[in-house]
């Protein structure tokens, strides 16, 4: 596995720290979005993170100069048609994605890897549309924010996804410290199938928006359970919007069922525009 030029498709903070990381890897690496001011914001994002972990001693200026120069903003039309890898980071929508992979593999390169973030759509249905060709090198690269720091990758493969192609991958991301593990191409993979239950739980302990009992939930999560964030705390780092996305898709993948379902909170949540750290205001505060 060779990769020295990659593509990551979408400016949100999911493909932002995926750039970031594959920059920090010495690959030459482009990030492109319709919004031409979420681009820029990504770059400028990644440019201070570099400056404050320079500051640091994580990173020396040399290093920064060179992360600087590898990482480009550009629009769709733009990208490198000759990339080892293309990685989509979009809104979590079947169709938006099957669009997009239909217009990359129209212009992509043979070799082109297409892969996509999705925490939840089956890998095998983004895949339908595409030339016979693409599918076998067509799979899913699941990442978890914060990308940079998070070490698992999902490594999901489609029904058409060549598996020496996925066993190749798994080998190059052990190699660069990232801890990949293979996945069945089922609804929520492993890691978003069974943090349904931590959030859905976590909701329905609470029963409706309270800002004491959230507190507490949160708190009572990382000092008995050991996890770094609570269920609210980590909703609004991903963001409230995203989280609600994956909760109906796999809900709907699963035939409604349950324990699965999203509540309604999430969707209040967002239909006031609260979508956590992102809007400044979430289930807490970040004025």
């Amino acid at each position: 596995m060779n990769i020295k030029k990659v593509v990551i498709v979408g400016a949100g903070t999911m493909g932002q720290g995926i750039a970031q990381w594959f920059v920090q890897q010495g690959i030459q690496t482009e990030i492109a979005d319709i919004n031409e001011k979420q681009v820029r914001s990504a770059i400028e994002s990644m440019s201070k993170s570099w400056d404050k972990l320079k500051e640091k001693g994580k990173f020396t200026s040399e290093e920064v100069e060179t992360f600087n120069n590898n990482i480009q903003g550009v629009d769709i039309i733009g990208i490198y048609t000759d990339a080892d890898l293309v990685i989509e980071a979009i809104v979590e929508n079947e169709k938006i994605k099957t669009d997009l992979f239909k217009d990359l593999d129209a212009r992509m390169a043979k070799k082109t890897i297409l892969a996509t973030n999705t925490s939840s759509i089956p890998v095998s249905s983004l895949a339908k549309e595409l030339s016979e060709d693409r599918k076998s090198r067509f799979l899913g690269l699941h990442f978890f924010n914060p990308a940079p720091i998070m070490k698992l990758v999902e490594i999901i493969e489609g029904h058409w996804t060549d598996k020496n192609l996925a066993d190749d991958l798994y080998k190059w991301f052990d190699e660069k410290g990232k801890k990949p593990a293979k996945c069945k191409d089922s609804p929520g993979f492993i890691v978003n199938r069974l943090a349904r239950n931590f959030y859905g739980e976590a909701f329905r302990i609470i029963g409706q928006e309270d800002q004491t009992r959230i507190k507490e939930v949160d708190q009572i999560m990382k000092d008995v359970g050991g996890f770094k964030m609570g269920p609210f705390e980590l909703m609004d780092l991903i963001g409230i919007d995203v989280n609600l996305d994956v909760s109906t898709s796999v809900w709907n993948s699963f035939y409604q069922e349950p324990r699965f379902a999203p509540h309604r909170i999430q969707k209040f949540m967002v239909e006031s525009g609260r979508l956590g750290r992102k809007t400044k205001k979430g289930f807490y505060d970040y004025e």
